[in-house]
């Protein structure tokens, strides 16, 4: 396993790009297989590049917002004192391994954001603590638990398709929850991958000395040093002072967001994007204690995301090409059309795999795809929350070796991608084998 680890390494080491490079260079494929695919001008493409450039604005900032507050969630004192005590228990590399994918996952499961955020926190605790941990495996194996985000609460094509109103509706109905992430297929999907793959992570881990780089701890003491005196500026004891460490003003407008949270709910409001911002934002509040920490911490926040906000326009420009040009529709009819009602969830699972290198976002993932998914499931009598499904999971599938929701982790680390991508290409390998076997088992009515 040592030597394939070593392979993967090696062969990211020389030949993968930076994210943003990535980013250009699926921009300019996209463009042309507009052309020579789908037979687009090259003017009609480049227009569908350029207004579907800003489409996703909103979307960024939800996906900006929810990473920076998940930050100040996972580092608000609470959290770094239970994060303590859990490292303080962990002696060997192997079991360090285990418990930053654990961490990672069970914290995607319950939310993305959170999950990313807290993963590689601990990975850096882990790093700094246990000896001989090899330092970029155990930030991928922190980021590796992002794949249950597609099995858990915060799965964003299972939320959607829950909700009264949602865009396709009139199409497909409302699909429960049940049916979908907490159907006992799914279940035990989940937790084949979460008591899997801490193992496989852990087997990975180099058996020579000599292969593990470890964490430069002198690096990190000098930024903690730097972080202490910059937030102890200013005690002066003035009024501004006294307001900026106000417990009280952080408690009322605290205990003023999570009333409205329950308000909401008991009127009959269902869960977003938008709600889980609010309630992370106010959670935070009350956590850290007072304004200044809370600020303090959301500027260290705000440094994990700026890759995110660079990158999605690309992106949304990328899934305008492919919405406008017809590019998503050619891709998956390759697969469904010769898919039978059994199979269409695992062809849908693959398809899905490979439409996420251009569209890795969930929700617009599924507006570009969803459509004609379900019409392929309606017209040959497939399951449509299998169907459903299998885009989710072809999507949380194909993020372990789709370098654009690793950057939190790798700005978290200060490692480059290609330090960590010749690992999540085995754990994307291990993942995949999972979710397809689940999807085949569950289209034939197996399980």
């Amino acid at each position: 396993m040592n030597k394939i680890a070593g392979f993967f390494t090696e062969l990211m080491r020389r030949y993968l790009p930076d994210p943003f490079v990535f980013a250009i260079g699926l921009t300019l494929l996209t463009m042309v297989m507009a052309m020579l695919v789908q037979g687009q001008a090259a003017p009609a493409v480049i227009v569908s590049w350029g207004k579907g450039f800003w489409n996703l604005l909103a979307f960024t900032t939800q996906m900006a917002v929810i990473l920076a507050m998940g930050y100040v969630l996972a580092t608000a004192p609470l959290t770094d004192r239970l994060l303590d005590r859990i490292v303080g228990k962990v002696n060997t590399p192997h079991g360090a391994i285990i418990v930053a994918t654990l961490v990672g996952g069970i914290g995607s499961y319950l939310n993305w954001g959170f999950g990313l955020v807290i993963g590689g926190i601990i990975a850096k605790k882990l790093a700094r603590r246990v000896k001989g941990v090899h330092y970029p495996l155990i930030i991928a194996s922190a980021y590796s638990g992002f794949t249950m985000y597609g099995l858990g609460l915060s799965a964003s094509i299972p939320v959607l398709i829950s909700t009264k109103g949602h865009p396709m509706e009139k199409l497909m109905g409302v699909i429960p929850l049940s049916e979908t992430i907490f159907s006992m297929p799914m279940l035990l999907t989940s937790l084949a991958v979460i008591v899997t793959l801490p193992l496989l992570n852990a087997w990975l881990h180099p058996r020579d000395a000599k292969d593990v780089v470890e964490l430069d701890t002198r690096a990190e003491d000098k930024d903690d040093a730097a972080a202490a005196v910059s937030h102890s500026i200013g005690g002066d004891g003035t009024l501004a002072w006294r307001m900026n460490n106000s417990r009280l003003l952080s408690l009322v407008i605290g205990v003023c967001g999570l009333a409205y949270a329950v308000l909401y709910f008991t009127q009959g409001g269902t869960l977003d994007l938008n709600l889980i911002n609010f309630l992370i934002l106010f959670i935070g509040v009350l956590l850290l204690g007072t304004p200044v920490k809370y600020v303090a911490k959301l500027n260290e926040g705000i440094k994990t995301i700026s890759g995110i906000i660079l990158q999605y326009p690309f992106y949304a420009g990328i899934m305008a090409i492919m919405a406008g040009s017809g590019l998503v529709d050619t891709i998956s009819r390759v697969f469904v059309d010769i898919a039978t009602p059994q199979t269409l969830p695992f062809w849908g699972l693959v398809s899905s795999f490979v439409i996420n290198f251009f569209a890795p976002s969930g929700g617009g993932h599924w507006v570009i795809q969803g459509p004609f998914m379900i019409d392929a499931a309606k017209a040959i009598g497939s399951s449509v929350s299998q169907t459903s499904m299998s885009v989710m999971l072809g999507n949380a599938w194909n993020d372990l070796v789709q370098p654009f929701w690793i950057l939190p982790a790798l700005a978290l680390s200060k490692l480059s991608l290609k330090d960590v991508m010749g690992y999540t290409v085995i754990m994307m390998f291990w993942v995949g084998f999972i979710f397809i076997v689940s999807m085949l088992l569950w289209g034939a009515q197996i399980v």
